[in-house]
């Protein structure tokens, strides 16, 4: 049974950091890509960054700067450390997991992703 479980939610003022983490079972973890993903009330799933099994990282654009991602395989844990946060980066953060193992265009895309988290709110005050 596959388990992806999020947490390091929390409310946080303008500027300040948080360290989402999220540990999985169950599936091959090394071999996956692992996805960060957001969604705030009313919009749609974003894509926020994935690392795929080598390493490779890519982010969306509101990431970009900000946020990084890491990866511990022996954990089978990944990380989002997040800073300079803003008051749009309020949503629930979901982690997600590709069985496929490397980066491509479709990476950013949702669908694309066979196991979900159930996700950690992220709440930044101005």
């Amino acid at each position: 049974q596959v388990q992806l479980v999020e947490t390091g939610g929390a409310l946080v003022q303008a500027g300040g950091s948080l360290r989402l983490a999220c540990e999985a079972s169950g599936l091959p973890f090394s071999s996956c890509t692992m996805g960060w993903f957001r969604q705030a009330p009313g919009k749609e799933r974003e894509f926020v960054a994935a690392a795929s099994a080598s390493g490779r990282t890519t982010y969306g654009d509101s990431a970009k700067g900000r946020f990084t991602i890491s990866r511990d395989n022996a954990k089978k844990t990944m990380y989002l450390q997040m800073s300079t946060l803003k008051p749009e980066d309020t949503a629930v953060y979901y982690c997600a997991a590709d069985l496929l193992g490397f980066l491509d265009t479709a990476s950013v895309a949702p669908r694309n992703y066979e196991h979900w988290g159930q996700g950690t709110q992220v709440t930044v005050s101005s």
